[in-house]
């Protein structure tokens, strides 16, 4: 993984559940620091941080997380109108948005393609089986895939 400048997160987890956050990061520690990962309960909270207001305000939004893993069912603002609003705007609208639900809807699945999800993954029991998978969502979005500078660095 590429250096992350400091007071930035290479990873925004957009999750309301203790337990399935508790799950998510304990996976993904052999390949993200915990430091690194950003936490989120809502959807309201995870657009402030992206687009620094609220609570963020001043936080430069020169540094975005390097891969959004964003549930669907979340308080105040569901998932899928975070996507929305995440697609809309040109200084987050190419970062990487895995969707990791307990939904195997078919409405869900074709609604966050729709909207420019990368990937939806749906939440298991089976916590081998799991961790294995966000593992590996982890290596290619975080080591393998090569993203595109953000747009204020194309401004230059």
């Amino acid at each position: 993984m590429s250096s992350i400048p400091v007071g930035s997160h290479a990873l925004l987890l957009i999750e309301d559940v203790p337990e399935d956050v508790k799950l998510i990061t304990t996976a993904l520690r052999t390949i993200v620091p915990a430091d690194q990962i950003k936490v989120v309960p809502s959807g309201e909270e995870a657009l402030d941080y992206l687009f620094g207001r609220g609570n963020y305000a001043g936080r430069d939004t020169r540094y975005q997380p390097a891969l959004i893993m964003l549930d669907l069912t979340l308080p105040r603002i569901n998932g899928m109108e975070v996507l929305r609003l995440v697609r809309a705007d040109p200084q987050t609208h190419v970062l990487p948005v895995v969707v990791v639900s307990a939904s195997s809807q078919q409405r869900d699945i074709r609604t966050a393609a729709q909207l420019g999800a990368n990937s939806f993954v749906r939440k298991s029991l089976d916590f081998v089986s799991f961790s294995e998978t966000l593992t590996l969502l982890a290596r290619y979005w975080l080591e393998l895939n090569i993203q595109p500078p953000h747009p204020s660095a194309m401004a230059r």
